[in-house]
């Protein structure tokens, strides 16, 4: 605070007051003395630059969440992992999915394969080759067939491979025995009978025991006797040698 005092300090001293005070804060500003000592004189405009805006990056997005990736043990199927894991279009699409790593087999897969579930794996780079769409007029992709994965399109789907393979059946005569032997679970198995007593339980849609699955077991189809397909082509397979098709099988077979 000023000392007060009724005498006027001599007019020189406006100009240290105004040099001590621009050199508060440690950086003294020099103005220029022209005029300093008149009392019109306009006060000298020293323009600071104003301080660089730092503009803040935009957040990331939240990176989305990376596929699940699961290693293959042994005695492992495609279909049990897709029902373990619930994954979204089942044992279909995590073979879709994983088909560089797998192969076109579905049911050859080894343990310590590494399976991506919910997400498609890195393609496998094709091999260079000559581009010949020139010399040939473009054909037109054949869709292929696709089926419901529930009890209705199993069952049409196995009747496909069962054409294929020339083993009868009717779609009234393999629900009709699937809705007796499983109620339409494909993961039913028995555990209290006669076969499972003697260490091979019944399994599947069509409840068959593994030493019948892997003997009947119709090619194109994965080895696993809980597969949908695969179990009822193979009781299919086994009912045709045995009674001539699964449309004369009414009961226990």
């Amino acid at each position: 605070m000023p000392a007060q005092g009724k005498h006027r300090r001599p007019r020189n001293n406006r100009l240290a007051r105004t040099l001590a005070v621009a050199s508060t804060g440690g950086a003294a500003l020099a103005l220029p003395l022209v005029g300093a000592t008149t009392a019109s004189a306009a006060p000298a405009t020293t323009q600071l630059a104003a301080p660089a805006q730092v503009t803040a990056a935009p957040t990331a997005a939240v990176t989305a969440a990376k596929p699940t990736t699961y290693s293959v043990a042994a005695g492992d199927t495609l279909f049990r992992i897709a029902a373990d894991h619930a994954v979204t279009g089942g044992w279909k699409k995590l073979f879709q999915d994983n088909r560089p790593v797998i192969g076109d087999d579905p049911s050859h897969i080894r343990p310590g394969m590494k399976l991506t579930l919910g997400a498609k794996a890195a393609e496998r780079p094709a091999p260079a080759r000559a581009d010949r769409s020139q010399a040939r007029p473009a054909v037109a992709p054949v869709q292929a067939k696709t089926y419901t994965d529930d009890l209705d399109g199993w069952i049409r789907e196995s009747l496909d491979v069962l054409a294929r393979h020339g083993i009868p059946g009717t779609y009234e005569g393999i629900h009709r025995n699937i809705m007796r032997e499983s109620s339409g679970n494909p993961l039913a198995i028995n555990n209290w009978d006669s076969n499972a007593a003697a260490g091979t339980p019944s399994k599947g849609l069509l409840q068959v025991i593994d030493p019948t699955f892997t003997a009947y077991h119709v090619p194109g189809t994965p080895l696993d006797p809980y597969h949908p397909v695969a179990n009822i082509t193979a009781a299919c397979n086994y009912a045709a040698d045995r009674y001539g098709s699964i449309d004369n099988v009414n009961g226990p077979y």
